[in-house]
């Protein structure tokens, strides 16, 4: 569950602690208090994109932590699979903002918006202001009956995609094997033309390495001569270092018997002398050997040419090359073949198409077994939620043809009265009917998904009267298994709070920020009153507000 959200320079707030408890969190205020901050900063903490506008004045950085306390063992075997570990049954997800970047964390290890979305999924659910809204596309209707039945669908859904993928990828093949049937006479001849000019190459991998070193030296011959032959003169012929060298060898040898250290100096100027001998011996004869062949040098620059022609046509490098050899004459052989090859890819398309419908009909039956368990758990929540009447049921269209979320489309049906035939939400369902219809499915997804906190964000539109009471106790039917924050402004679900908090706008120093309070029991009641009232709280107002908490807290004594 949600212990506690700390808030610092976000919007209008400029700090705030809330630490939550287990059951209905109800937080209320007037319009524009800065209800939503909350719900906001609760969703830049989970990884949602952070606005720029959401920074407070004058603040150079925002920050939002929330902490949660983890019991649930299949939340916490999900979370090790992301390498997250609770420390003290907590995990600690935080985000700080500035204006030119944000940071996300959980348990102080610097993460990723989208890790930290997925982290959030396993431990809460938002319901926004319009998400019901959502209910209006067919689309979604098919993910929420695959959501409540992932236990048994998501490996098969794993395994549909595989076998639509491989169906698409031959089906793909055999549109191109079709358009290349038009020119295949054209193209086998420039297949054969290619081919037979890299196999009369002879290419030997290396050999161009090899090639473009015998070339560069043929090439640069005489200047190698040159600098080979002025090194000689300079270390082995009249006056060179060598004549030098012994001459200084042989006066050092006359007086090297006087003095010890003069002995040693005289055994290195030794070895000098025979390396330099040694060096002119090998210069001397690498100068003789060397001669130059126009004929050898032509074959070479010849061959070099037309490697790297080759080289230039087919990739770059001879490995590339003789790849490309390989690539040409496995397409020549299939075009040679062209009619087997075409009843080969038949043959594969239909084994593909025969495993795909076979994963897409398991998919359907599951789905199909799951739509009736559904649809029974939300009619009953519904009825819980003042739909007396009700029919709900889910429909199944077959698509034209297959798709990677197998062959059906799958729509909600609802009647709201009696007599009257099931019909698409959005034909029959008002907007608070939807919210009412939304908060049925996510309750019944929260109980077989395990997720511990339910955040509600004004669920209550569009409701009011009666309904509104059979909406406050549902909320606190939730709450009894569920922790659930509910923002409102309905009194009567208000008045079911296990806590209620107050969220106020107060100008200081002529600036404007928000503060959330925890309230007690009869600071809850004057807030039933304000929010029964309006703007003039009377006696009778506050009679009510009372009375309300009053029922509320027997409601809650008494219902199962």
């Amino acid at each position: 569950m949600l212990v506690s959200l700390h808030v610092k320079n976000l919007a209008l707030m400029e700090e705030a602690e809330v630490e939550f408890g287990k059951g209905l969190n109800i937080l209320s205020g007037e319009t524009g208090a800065g209800k939503s901050i909350i719900i906001g900063s609760i969703n830049l903490a989970l990884g949602e994109k952070a606005p720029k506008e959401m920074l407070r004045e004058q603040a150079d950085y925002a920050l939002v932590e929330l902490i949660f306390r983890v019991e649930n063992e299949t939340q916490r075997e999900l979370l090790k699979e992301m390498d997250i570990f609770p420390e003290n049954d907590e995990v600690i997800m935080s985000r700080k903002i500035t204006v030119s970047r944000s940071v996300g964390k959980i348990n102080s290890e610097t993460v990723s918006a989208s890790c930290m979305r997925q982290a959030a999924a396993l431990l809460i659910d938002i319901h926004g202001q319009h998400e019901h809204q959502s209910l209006l596309h067919k689309k979604k209707h098919l993910e929420i009956l695959d959501e409540y039945g992932k236990e048994q669908l998501e490996e098969k859904k794993k395994l549909l995609r595989q076998r639509y993928q491989e169906y698409q990828k031959i089906q793909e093949e055999k549109q191109q094997a079709l358009q290349e049937g038009e020119g295949r006479e054209r193209e086998l001849s420039f297949l054969e033309y290619e081919i037979q000019e890299i196999e009369n190459a002879n290419l030997i991998l290396g050999e161009d390495q090899d090639l473009e070193t015998s070339y560069r030296k043929m090439a640069n011959n005489r200047k190698i001569m040159e600098a080979a032959g002025a090194a000689y003169e300079m270390t082995g012929g009249s006056g060179s270092a060598t004549e030098q060298l012994s001459r200084a060898l042989r006066e050092m040898q006359t007086v090297a018997e006087y003095d010890p250290k003069l002995e040693g100096l005289c055994g290195q100027l030794g070895e000098l002398d025979s390396l330099l001998n040694d060096f002119n011996r090998e210069l001397s004869g690498y100068i003789s050997e060397e001669e130059f062949d126009e004929e050898t040098f032509f074959e070479v620059e010849k061959r070099l040419d037309e490697i790297n022609h080759l080289k230039d046509k087919f990739g770059g490098s001879l490995e590339a090359v003789l790849q490309a050899k390989e690539e040409k004459t496995e397409r020549y052989h299939r075009l040679k073949d062209y009619e087997t090859y075409l009843a080969q890819l038949e043959e594969r398309s239909e084994k593909a198409e025969t495993a795909l419908k076979k994963i897409s009909a398991q998919v359907s039956k599951i789905r199909k077994k799951y739509a009736r368990e559904l649809t029974r758990q939300v009619k009953d929540a519904l009825v819980d939620l003042n739909f007396l009447d009700v029919e709900f049921t889910m429909e199944f269209q077959e698509t034209k043809g297959y798709t990677a979320n197998g062959t059906e489309e799958g729509e909600f049906l609802i009647s709201t009265n009696p007599g009257e035939s099931v019909k698409p939400l959005g034909k029959v369902a008002s907007g608070g009917e939807l919210s009412r219809i939304m908060l049925a499915i996510k309750t019944i997804l929260a109980e077989s998904d395990q997720i511990e906190t339910l955040i509600f964000d004004e669920i209550d539109a569009g409701i009011s009267g009666r309904t509104a009471q059979m909406v406050a106790e549902k909320m606190n039917v939730i709450g009894k298994n569920h922790q659930v924050i509910c923002i409102t402004h309905l009194p009567q679900i208000a008045a079911m709070a296990d806590y209620h908090f107050l969220i106020q706008k107060d100008v200081v120093n002529n600036v404007t920020v928000s503060n959330i309070s925890l309230l007690e029991e009869q600071e809850s009641i004057v807030e039933l009153g304000r929010m029964l009232g309006g703007v003039k709280i009377t006696d009778k107002v506050m009679e009510s507000a009372r009375e309300m908490k009053e029922l509320a807290n027997y409601s809650k004594k008494f219902q199962i």
